[in-house]
């Protein structure tokens, strides 16, 4: 009989990082780093350290890694993949469960994996397409649950990411008041690849402007509260143009190896 540890190894396996291999002082160090920059940045922006949720982005690392982040202080944690989300909140749930972590479901979604994201997502970043959030509605309806989301949109206009059209975004929040079982709580971004943070100021300028003049009087479905957007490389930016959740992998835990 498969167990949910069997599932947990299969998700695991393809990935060539082992438990030992997680420095955990090293985890401890770079975690001191990356919130002497945010309170850095928040300095410079004129904002408090305690407006950014740290999403730590857990993808292709195991538990123990998940276990000692923490033990530092650490409850948001982020998967690009429904499988291995699930996987692991099965192991150690999410708020949603009774569990004290909070899982974030931060990749692309297709919708035949929507259901398990209604039962085991605390918050989920990518809503990305009418579509999606009909049958996202649907499956929150089924469980009984309103879904906390954030919309994804393609701020850096690249062929190869999903999100709305940032002249689509207000009309696409419009939209989603016809469902009651969604409850949309800011926006999400991916910024475009660069080897100099600043040249993607303008994206994050331009996300924290399609919030602040989005007006939700009339939707009683949309909050916005949240603004998803910054990562390992490009997070001091973000903070300083507004972001309030940051998702972080490589400079938490190092890098990958696939």
């Amino acid at each position: 009989m498969r167990t949910r540890e069997h599932d947990l190894y299969d998700v695991m396996a393809d990935s060539k990082i082992a438990p030992d291999q997680i420095a955990t002082d090293a985890i401890a160090e770079r975690l001191a780093d990356v919130r002497d920059r945010i309170a850095q940045a928040c300095d410079r922006a004129g904002r408090s350290p305690d407006e950014i949720t740290l999403v730590s982005v857990t993808k292709t690392f195991p538990l123990d890694a998940i276990e000692h982040a923490r033990s530092l202080g650490l409850h948001d944690f982020g998967e690009n993949k429904v499988q291995e989300m699930v996987a692991k909140a099965e192991e150690e749930p999410g708020e949603l469960n009774g569990g004290t972590l909070r899982w974030h479901m931060i990749g692309h979604l297709q919708r035949n994996k929507a259901k398990d994201v209604v039962a085991h997502a605390d918050l989920f970043h990518a809503l990305d397409s009418p579509r999606l959030a009909k049958e996202l509605n649907k499956r929150a309806r089924k469980a009984d649950r309103v879904m906390p989301c954030l919309v994804q949109v393609n701020v850096s206009g690249e062929d190869s990411k999903y999100g709305i059209h940032p002249d689509e975004t207000h009309d696409y929040l419009d939209s989603l008041a016809q469902y009651p079982h969604l409850h949309i709580l800011g926006l999400m971004t991916l910024a475009e690849p660069t080897e100099d943070p600043e040249d993607v100021r303008p994206q994050f300028r331009q996300m924290r402007r399609l919030a602040e003049t989005y007006d939700a009087t009339d939707n009683p479905r949309v909050e916005m509260r949240y603004l998803s957007m910054g990562m390992s490389g490009d997070f001091e930016v973000a903070v300083e143009e507004g972001a309030t959740h940051l998702r972080l992998g490589t400079a938490l835990f190092g890098p990958r190896s696939y």
